[in-house]
Parts: C-alpha cells; sequence; structure tokens
C-alpha cells in the first residue's frame, strides 16, 4: 500500500462538565462526545526515506513537529522502527482551535491510517492507548460516535446512537484560549452544572428534544462573559428553529440541532449572510465507528 486516503471527522459536545481541578493541574471531566460529518481530508503516502513530511492548504497550520500529524506519524515511525517514511497531505475545512478537536481528528486519521499501510496489526484499542501520548481526544477521535467520555476525557463508555438531525455549526472571528477558559472556571457552589444523567437518559430514549433540551457547557460561564458574540449566535439558531444551540469544548464554535432540514438550511443563509459567524458549515450526525 503505497497510499492511503482519509476522513478526520469533526467532534462536537453535547454536555461538558468538569467536575475538579486535579492536582497534576488536569481538569477531571464528564462529558459526551459526537461525531459530526464534517471532516478533514488526508492524503498519506509512503517514502523510500524515512522522514516525515506535512503540507496543508492554510499558512497558518504548522507543517512540522508542531503538529498533531507530525507527532502521531512520528510515534508509530519510531516504536516500529520504520524504514520508509510518509508524505502527509492535510486539507483543513474543520475550523481550526475551536472546540471542534480537528488537530486531535487528524492524528487519529493517521495512526489509522499508518496501522493499515505498514500492517502494523494494532487493534483500535491499541491504537487509543497510543493516541491519549497525543492528546486527550484523540482516543475518542479513534472509536467515534456517541461516548461518555470522563477522566481528563480519555475514559470511553461507547453510548446508544445519537437520532439523526442536522449540525448547524458556526465559528465566530474570535479566538478564544483553553488555558485561559480552564484557569478561569469558578467550581465553588455558584457553578452551574450541567446534567449528564438526563442527557444519557435522552440517548438511551432515542429523544432528541430531551436530549437538545439538556444539553450544557460549564466553559461557557468563562468564555460567553468574555465573547458575547457566543451568546448571538446561539439566540439567532433559536430564533431559525434550533431545538437548542450551545458552544463546544471551550470554544468559540457554536452548534445547533435541528429536527427540520429546511428550517436548518434557513438558519445557515442567515448566519452565512450576515456578520456574526466567520465559518458556516450545515452538516449531520455521523454515528458510524471505525
Amino acid at each position: 500500500m503505497m497510499e492511503i486516503k482519509l476522513k478526520a471527522l469533526a467532534k462536537i459536545n453535547l454536555g461538558l462538565d468538569v467536575l475538579r481541578r486535579r492536582e497534576d493541574g488536569y481538569h477531571e471531566v464528564r462529558m459526551i462526545m459526537q461525531t459530526v460529518g464534517l471532516y478533514d481530508r488526508i492524503v498519506i503516502q509512503k517514502l523510500k526515506e524515512p522522514e516525515i513530511q506535512v503540507k496543508t492548504n492554510l499558512f497558518y497550520v504548522p507543517e512540522n513537529e508542531n503538529n498533531l500529524v507530525y507527532q502521531a506519524a512520528k510515534l508509530l515511525m519510531d516504536e516500529f522502527g520504520l524504514k520508509c517514511g510518509v508524505h502527509i497531505d492535510l486539507q483543513k475545512f474543520i475550523p481550526v482551535a475551536a472546540g471542534l478537536a480537528g488537530g486531535s481528528s487528524d492524528a487519529a486519521a493517521v495512526l489509522y491510517g499508518m496501522n493499515q499501510m505498514f500492517h502494523l496489526n494494532l487493534s483500535k484499542r491499541d491504537l487509543m492507548k497510543r493516541g491519549v501520548n497525543i492528546g486527550a481526544d484523540v482516543p475518542y477521535c479513534i472509536m467515534r460516535g456517541t461516548a461518555l467520555a470522563e477522566g481528563i476525557g480519555e475514559k470511553l463508555s461507547p453510548l446508544p446512537p445519537m437520532p439523526d438531525c442536522k449540525v448547524l455549526v458556526a465559528k465566530p472571528s474570535v479566538s478564544v484560549s483553553t488555558k485561559f477558559v480552564y484557569e478561569n472556571l469558578k467550581l465553588d457552589e455558584s457553578a452551574v452544572h450541567p446534567d449528564i444523567d438526563a442527557l444519557l437518559s435522552g440517548l438511551k430514549e432515542g429523544d432528541l428534544r430531551k436530549i437538545a433540551s439538556n444539553m450544557g457547557n460549564i466553559l461557557e460561564s468563562v468564555t460567553i462573559p468574555n465573547f458575547p458574540v457566543i451568546r448571538e449566535i446561539q439566540e439567532e439558531m433559536r430564533r431559525h428553529g434550533a431545538l437548542n444551540a450551545m458552544m463546544s469544548g471551550s470554544g468559540p464554535t457554536v452548534f445547533g440541532l435541528f429536527e427540520d432540514g429546511k428550517l436548518a438550511e434557513e438558519a445557515y443563509g442567515s448566519l452565512r449572510e450576515g456578520e456574526l459567524a466567520k465559518q458556516v458549515y450545515l452538516t449531520d450526525i455521523y454515528n458510524n465507528r471505525r
């Protein structure tokens, strides 16, 4: 196998709760993750020399060891002593640094692709164990589908599939530092925690409206006061018929769930024509696992 083509899919958080700050500086989380149909394209080509080449379509995305696809390739090359190298062509469509796990999904795709290309015979669980060394979201991006994530995000439990619906994704032009959000998160008595158990119940029942009504992200308590445009995008989506709209991850991307495809298209058009969002995509729930 000299070449392999892959899709690295984005994720959203249907629910994101932070339980506590650990002594090692990481935060204990309880999240419900969901894969959606928005994706980056990756082509891996085998090289004769043991080197890693990365090419991207965005000038601000690194093409060296600072890119997670490079780190994923190097991890497997070093561990297995691969004598051949790889050229990785990465076409980014998932908004960057947006709370959609684009970089983690890219790394997951490279781990998966190199396992196939070099016949390493690693199981999905083997890949997930290695992926956590690159980033906390990488194991989930290898797994995909609907899942409960606990610990620092690496403890994953498969969940019943999310009901089909349209997902509107909108990223404003602001940039949000995940480090800033977590450093300023207050976990005192005043913190309002999302009801993850109610979300789990909605998934078990296959009840889209129950899921939507119980969505919640504790990180919004930091991000929205600093970037009010996030709230404005949420309100715009709800005004156009979204069952609910929420920030994904630490932001600034907002997603809305739509039961009615026509309303979703109208909301998509409104946000595309307006000035609230810089990038807008209309996609679907993606429930297939690897």
